[in-house]
């Protein structure tokens, strides 16, 4: 089995959407100062680095991030890899397999943007039609390697269609160096009492073996198998 940590690290460097807060990481006790233990502050935002959206982010009255099922953020996904394509709509997702998939991850161009310092506004993103379209195969959870699934000077109108019909949109994804085809995804959310979001830790594995020799995309640990 082999693990793919597709999680971006929380840092202060981290590019955050418009108008978020950004990360911001102080030391309030040190052992090098003589402190018993290391402690740090953290702030961030619900919807920093790789994180849920669920209907709460559009609505006063909808699903909070501790009401989702565990059983829609843990199994089978399936990644398409999208590369060359800034808009998504159905002519690009008809050309994959997705009916029928409960999850699917996309895979776009925007995974090289996390090594470029700031935000990027011209990020591949999905349009209203493809919403449409993954609302009529039926797909639970939707996923991209971007802070937003929507475009930039977007209305909402894309993040309403998914969220409002029960869909959950994995955003803040680093899917560089993952080869399209089946999974089992694992996303775990902060477990925030009617949050509109929440910050995820997402990994997938595969039935590949691991190379003892191979460290993992995206970590510096050795691979897990």
């Amino acid at each position: 089995m082999k693990i793919y940590d597709i999680s971006i690290p929380l840092s202060a460097d981290l590019p955050v959407y418009p108008g978020d807060p950004p990360v911001t990481i102080e030391p309030v006790t040190r052992v090098s100062r003589g402190d018993t233990a290391n402690v740090s502050r953290l702030t961030i935002s619900t919807h920093c680095g790789t994180h849920l959206d669920v209907m709460r982010h559009y609505s006063e009255h909808g699903m909070g991030v501790d009401q989702v099922p565990l059983a829609l953020l843990v199994g089978k996904v399936l990644v398409v890899e999208l590369s060359g394509v800034r808009e998504i709509g159905r002519r690009e997702l008809a050309r994959f397999p997705v009916k029928g998939e409960d999850r699917v991850l996309l895979r776009t161009d925007n995974s090289l943007l996390w090594a470029r310092p700031g935000f990027h506004e011209e990020y591949a993103h999905l349009t209203a039609e493809g919403a449409r379209f993954l609302l009529d195969v039926g797909v639970k959870l939707v996923g991209i390697d971007y802070l937003s699934i929507e475009r930039f000077d977007g209305d909402g109108e894309v993040h309403r269609l998914l969220l409002g019909n029960g869909v959950v949109v994995l955003e803040g994804l680093n899917l560089d160096g993952v080869a399209a085809g089946h999974y089992e995804l694992i996303c775990l959310p902060l477990k925030i009492k009617d949050g509109d979001g929440a910050p995820v830790r997402a990994i997938l594995r595969s039935n590949e073996r691991a190379s003892p020799s191979t460290l993992e995309p995206h970590t510096s640990r050795w691979p897990l198998s």
